[in-house]
């Protein structure tokens, strides 16, 4: 099995990448991660739709080669980062030929706010649903940043290993449930 991963933080030392990373290691050994560059994307403009830049082309062609999708987002101004938004927006077009229809979705986020992440996952819960993308419901994945979240060793620490162990089960059963079309 194969998932993107797309992480909606460009910033070094990400706690959304941090933790991204320690959730790949939770999974069973033949599941491959792969992470989708969004850095190097231009904003999105409707006129390029008739020839996407290299790096569009790039990351539509990871997303068809997913099995699924594992979004992890930071919230800032209660919503999706604009980064994430231009990647989501780029896989999308131009209208009928977007990359995401099919692709069984998860959310994770982590803030050092205490309601998480809930706003911008809500938002981009939304989003995925516009772009047919059936998206895990339950376990919900709101996240505060606490020292031993991620331990030194790059592993989900122990308070938080059963729970997002748990998520990252139910997240690849229900890409099992949704096969590519």
């Amino acid at each position: 099995m194969r998932v993107a991963l797309m992480i909606g933080s460009l910033r070094e030392g990400s706690y959304n990448a941090r933790v991204a990373h320690a959730m790949t290691r939770l999974a069973p050994a033949e599941v491959q991660f792969a992470i989708s560059r969004i850095d190097d994307l231009p904003p999105y403009n409707q006129d390029d739709d008739k020839d996407q830049a290299p790096p569009v082309r790039r990351l539509k062609e990871e997303i068809a080669g997913a099995d699924g999708v594992m979004f992890a987002t930071p919230e800032y101004n209660r919503s999706v980062p604009g980064v994430l938004k231009n990647a989501i927006d780029h896989a999308s077009r131009p209208y009928g030929l977007g990359a995401w229809a099919g692709k069984p979705a998860g959310i994770l986020g982590v803030s050092v706010g205490a309601i998480g992440t809930a706003t911008a996952q809500q938002h981009l819960r939304n989003i995925l649903a516009y772009l047919d993308m059936p998206t895990l419901g339950q376990p919900e994945v709101f996240l505060q940043w606490k020292d031993g979240l991620v331990d030194e060793g790059g592993n989900i620490g122990e308070d938080s290993r059963e729970f997002l162990g748990d998520w990252i089960n139910k997240f690849l059963a229900w890409v099992r449930l949704h096969p590519r079309r």
